[in-house]
């Protein structure tokens, strides 16, 4: 991703969006605790958005905030630290519709590499095994 985010005509946005299913139904990613991204940055902030089928608004999503180095990392966002913007309904895993990278809020120059998305599973801990 690429580009410029300008705040004239009342702001704007750079973002790159997937739909989950190819039918643009839900998928349960109940299964996992989060979703990781391989990137590669100008050292931005970038914000990751899930939208579920509950979302009838285009604003509303659930967001978390990562950067982008200016090396290839891992970043490992969480289910349980994502934030809803512009709704009181809380994430629900199981019915994920779309997931997107967005740079928003504030003027900038833009340059986002993404090697790679995945849902991911953080290790029990010994407590919660037991």
């Amino acid at each position: 991703m690429r580009g410029d985010v300008s705040l004239e005509n009342n702001g704007g946005f750079v973002q790159i969006a997937l739909d989950l299913s190819p039918d643009r139904g839900v998928v349960d990613a109940s299964a996992w605790s989060g979703i990781e991204l391989d990137v590669f940055g100008n050292g931005e902030e970038f914000g990751l958005h899930l939208r579920t089928d509950a979302l009838t608004k285009p604003w509303q999503s659930y967001r978390q905030i990562f950067t982008a180095d200016t090396e290839w990392r891992t970043v490992r966002l969480p289910f349980d630290r994502f934030i809803p913007y512009r709704t009181d309904t809380p994430l629900d895993t199981h019915r994920l519709r779309r997931v997107g990278v967005v740079a928003i809020g504030r003027a900038r120059s833009c340059d986002l590499a993404l090697g790679g998305l995945r849902f991911m599973t953080s290790p029990r801990s010994v407590k919660e095994s037991s």
